[in-house]
């Protein structure tokens, strides 16, 4: 499964404020898309919803940024799949057929139901601090530009 841009942004943003936040730091939204490499327009959507939904919290003004709160670390990634969108994308057919359901499925149905039945699973049980494992000192590197 690809999800999409606005999925992969919002996941490397959060990453991104979680990992400055360890050097108690808030981070601003050109220096976020810059060292991601996002257009910052863009990015500034994104995490606004972010902000909105409770994922992290911003402060505006020179001194102000993004940062992470009590929510944060405990995201499971499929809620950042929910706020961006792409749950619906869980229940379309893979071959892009209008009818296909359980009642009338396409050939590939049946495989992609259980696919789609542990992708569901691993999104759930995985949060955004699972992401931030210690016993990979090299991740920012995955996220950024660096």
């Amino acid at each position: 499964m690809i999800f999409s841009k606005t999925f992969g942004y919002a996941a490397r943003g959060i990453l991104y404020v979680a990992i400055a936040s360890e050097r108690q730091k808030k981070v601003q939204l050109d220096e976020m898309a810059e060292v991601l490499n996002v257009p910052r327009h863009f990015l500034g959507k994104v995490m606004k919803r972010m902000v909105k939904e409770g994922i992290l919290t911003s402060m505006k003004g020179p001194y102000g940024g993004f940062y992470i709160n009590d929510k944060t670390l405990n995201t499971p990634l499929y809620r950042i799949i929910e706020i961006t969108g792409e749950s619906e994308d869980f229940a379309t057919c893979v071959l892009n057929l209008s009818k296909c359901s359980s009642q009338n499925p396409c050939p590939m149905h049946k495989k992609m139901e259980e696919v789609r039945k542990e992708c569901k699973n691993i999104l759930f049980s995985t949060t955004i601090g699972d992401l931030l494992s210690k016993e990979q000192p090299d991740f920012i590197r995955s996220i950024t530009t660096i």
